[in-house]
């Protein structure tokens, strides 16, 4: 069955591990179905698969990672994410985006804000609680990006397509 593609950043495992642990303890339960990541395409057309696969090992092969930080928290009206600021992703997001822009979607076409959400498909009330708690200590903390991924969309968890790591 034709899915849509999903592409993510991988993290390194001791910060993926602690971003796991953030959703673990701040999300619905019911609801906390995929382990943590950062989403930089939500809905590219299968058809895409070859070609994408491609790019991405072309961004990646050989390629030193990223830097990358935490920089800060987002609200998501029901939810929380920490914002994740890497200019060099950015920049691999932005290639992408002028190679299939005639395939994205308004979502993937509009701008980016690249995030890990902890916490969603809460009340308002309970996300500006946890926004507030966790922003008392907070501070900006380097992140480690291993590499990027494309999952298949088939309405439940995704389906590991391909991985694609940094050098």
């Amino acid at each position: 069955m034709a899915a849509p593609i999903i592409v993510t950043a991988l993290f390194g495992r001791g910060d993926q591990g602690w971003f796991d642990a953030q959703r673990t303890e701040f999300f619905p339960p019911e609801r906390n179905v995929l382990s943590a990541h950062c989403t930089l395409f939500h809905h590219l057309p299968p058809s895409s698969a070859d070609e994408l696969k491609h790019r991405l090992g072309q961004a990646t092969r050989g390629i030193r990672a990223p830097d990358a930080r935490v920089a800060g928290l987002m609200s998501l009206g029901r939810g929380v994410a920490y914002r994740i600021d890497s200019p060099g992703l950015a920049a691999i997001r932005a290639d992408l985006v002028e190679a299939f822009a005639g395939l994205l979607t308004p979502q993937d076409a509009g701008g980016w804000r690249p995030h890990v959400t902890i916490q969603n498909k809460v009340t308002p009330n309970v996300a500006k609680l946890l926004l507030d708690r966790l922003g008392k200590d907070f501070r900006p903390r380097p992140v480690e990006l291993t590499g990027l991924a494309t999952w298949w969309y088939r309405g439940g968890p995704w389906e590991a397509l391909s991985r694609h790591m940094f050098a």
